[in-house]
């Protein structure tokens, strides 16, 4: 996970930048598929799901750090997005931003349920895939990640997710922006402030 050992370094060694090169261009394809989606076409709405249902589990999952919960939490996505195109309050603009929408406020809605700090367990964590069978390795990805989540408990909600979908889920700037609703600039001055929090709770 090449964005979350960079989001590490830049913790521990303070350089870090805001500049973001990756070009976000729409796919013709997609445009299709969810003008389809939009009449509610069943086989526009599986593709639909096959493309994203990854995406927003691992969104989630980064979130909450419990395998089953993120799979329940995802399904609740999908079912939102079937009722909304049904009665007809779908999306507006950014198909993704809008998906990523309903999953940040079932993420939200979870730990108004729970408590806000809420930690898996080292055990219950799925395993991660390296390119060298390395055990010491391996767990100490493991603890990286459940010392990130825990950091990121600690943040505003807009702060955890704008690192959530930057450095954990790898998107742009303009796509971030897309999701949250803002302008890009905006979410590069959030990202400052979030990376700048973090520091200070990860510091030892």
């Amino acid at each position: 996970m090449l964005s979350l050992n960079w989001l590490i370094s830049a913790l521990s060694f303070g350089a870090f930048s805001v500049i973001d090169n990756k070009a976000h261009t729409e796919d013709p394809q997609e445009r299709e598929l969810l003008e389809r989606a939009a009449r509610a076409d069943p086989i526009a709405l599986g593709q639909l799901y096959d493309r994203y249902v990854n995406r927003i589990y691992s969104y989630i999952y980064h979130r909450v750090g419990q395998a089953e919960q993120a799979e329940d939490l995802t399904g609740q996505v999908f079912m939102r997005m079937l009722e909304a195109i049904r009665s007809g309050q779908g999306w507006r603009t950014s198909f993704s931003g809008w998906l990523y929408r309903i999953a940040h406020n079932l993420v939200i809605d979870h730990y108004r349920r729970r408590g806000r700090a809420s930690f898996v367990d080292i055990d219950e964590a799925p395993p991660i895939v390296a390119t060298e069978d390395e055990p010491a390795r391996r767990v100490q990805a493991t603890l990286d990640q459940e010392d990130l989540r825990a950091a990121l408990n600690q943040l505003t909600e807009e702060q955890a997710q704008v690192i959530t979908l930057r450095f954990l889920e790898d998107l742009s700037i303009a796509e971030v922006a897309a999701i949250m609703g803002k302008n890009e600039g905006a979410i590069k001055a959030l990202q400052y402030r979030a990376i700048l929090a973090l520091r200070r709770i990860m510091r030892p």
